[in-house]
């Protein structure tokens, strides 16, 4: 759909779901419950499918759970339970109907107990909210996803530049859930059939034991009658030669010049790796001679940015300075800039850089009416085969001076995003100074890189031409004034 298409239906969303950014806000719903309080027992899990995928170098979760409630009252409030660890890891979750995409409106909220009380348990919940009260007996099937950071761990921790990398992941053979299940399995997705090591357990009547291993996927389960709280600890072990690429901190900056017709980007990374640990001294002869043969390695030796069309004047800097080995490439569709690193980046190894580009206003700034539409992506980052994780990601907004009613509107998940302000910043010639909207949001992943970023602001015409009053106002006064001293007598008289 064209950007011009959706400026109306963006406007009435801004309308009603954006965030009024006059002041600063929290982003995160949270709900504050007794330290005793206990999901009450009004809902069955008839049937559910427990997903991991560990095919990245973060673990995505998928929920497929058809519920049914069990309560002779109408119930619209459904809790699923995490370890307070799982709550610190978790992020872009997200819910939706799986039968019906149209139904929306579910509202996730994580729980924190009263403060005050000492917790008798570790469980904490996100409440999901369903956008309808369920009947008794009717059933709805729901589409529960999420993410886990930094939970991946390497085993062996030290290992030679040239070995295999292996990672573990503990888990539960029975998904997590706070009501009785009368049916439902577990399934395990690896990026290899290399699996020398998984928790194995006793089946049933018709399987002696579980997992099933089917090539690049583990199976446990089916399970009958599993009751609310249950857990069946298991790890499993597989081969990830590949890099663990997490990024504590991303500072994103997108600058919007009314005059200049343009969309500046910039990013700066905080990169670390976080897999297993070189065993001895890096060898640069061994690299050097393992690039005629290009072996997998789990090094992280380059990486792909994927930008918008039209994207130009691209460059990549670290704390040293400028990095010459990259490559900027540009096509009718994108904009590819590829780079490597100073040096390949192993276990526990960091690099801090930085890269930024511009772009065509038009391709990313609309007029509708009085206001004006920024669509930009909320992250872009490196599109990796192995996936790249985001523990903070702050957004700024560099609007122009004089812009007011800001608001914004992203499709990223709203559980991720935690803090929202509009702060005023002056740069060069500026006189009441620049509009910054900044969004800060935590645990992000990279398949999360093409939700989109609306902004909405009013720019009047007396604001766009109070910057060229300022600077025509600056020069007249400097040369009246360099005139004006022209013609001062300041010689000495001999009388």
């Amino acid at each position: 759909m064209k950007f011009t298409g959706i400026a109306a239906a963006c406007l009435s969303l801004l309308s009603t779901a954006c965030a009024n950014t006059s002041a600063a806000g929290s982003a995160s719903s949270k709900v504050v419950l007794p330290s005793t309080f206990k999901p009450p027992q009004v809902f069955n899990n008839a049937n559910l499918v427990h997903i991991i995928s560990l095919e990245k170098n973060y673990v995505k979760e998928s929920i497929n759970v058809l519920i049914e409630n069990a309560s002779p009252d109408p119930q619209d409030e459904y809790f699923l339970p995490f370890t307070s660890e799982q709550m610190e890891k978790i992020g872009g979750f997200e819910v939706k109907d799986r039968k019906n995409s149209g139904i929306v409106g579910f509202t996730i909220d994580a729980v924190e107990f009263d403060p005050s009380r000492q917790l008798d348990s570790d469980i904490q919940f996100y409440r999901i909210k369903l956008p309808a009260p369920l009947s008794p007996k009717d059933q709805q099937t729901l589409g529960i996803s999420f993410y886990y950071l930094h939970a991946l761990k390497p085993l062996p921790a030290s290992i030679e530049q040239t070995d295999k990398q292996y990672l573990t992941y503990a888990f539960s053979a029975y998904c997590h859930s706070a009501y009785p299940t009368l049916k439902q399995k577990t399934e395990i997705k690896l990026p290899s059939a290399d699996v020398p090591d998984y928790t194995k357990i006793a089946g049933n009547g018709e399987t002696k034991e579980f997992p099933i291993k089917q090539g690049s996927k583990l199976t446990y389960g089916p399970f009958p009658e599993v009751p609310a709280g249950a857990s069946s600890p298991a790890t499993v072990r597989y081969e990830f030669n590949k890099p663990v690429t997490h990024v504590s901190q991303l500072e994103r900056d997108v600058e919007v010049s009314h005059w200049g017709g343009n969309v500046a980007f910039e990013e700066r990374y905080t990169l670390f790796h976080y897999g297993a640990k070189l065993s001895s001294q890096f060898s640069r002869v061994k690299w050097a001679q393992s690039q005629y043969f290009s072996p997998q390695t789990f090094a992280l030796k380059e990486m792909k940015f994927v930008l918008g069309a039209g994207s130009k004047d691209a460059y990549f800097t670290d704390v040293i300075g400028n990095v010459s080995t990259s490559r900027f490439r540009v096509t009718k569709r994108e904009a590819v800039l590829e780079l490597k690193p100073r040096y390949p980046i192993f276990g526990d190894w960091k690099y801090p850089f930085t890269v930024g580009w511009n772009a065509d206003s038009s391709n990313y700034l609309k007029k509708s009416g009085s206001k004006f539409l920024l669509k930009v992506p909320f992250i872009e980052g490196p599109k990796q085969a192995e996936g790249v994780e985001y523990e903070h990601v702050d957004v700024r907004v560099v609007l122009p001076e004089g812009a007011e009613a800001v608001n914004f509107y992203t499709t990223a998940p709203e559980t991720s995003i935690i803090e929202h302000s509009v702060d005023i910043v002056r740069t060069y010639l500026d006189t009441v100074g620049r509009t910054v909207l900044t969004i800060k949001a935590r645990n992000l992943v990279d398949e999360l890189r093409d939700r989109e970023l609306i902004v909405s602001y009013e720019y009047s015409t007396a604001a766009a031409l109070r910057k060229p009053f300022v600077i025509f106002t600056s020069t007249m006064t400097v040369f009246v004034g360099m005139w004006l001293l022209s013609k001062l007598d300041v010689s000495f008289s001999t009388k």
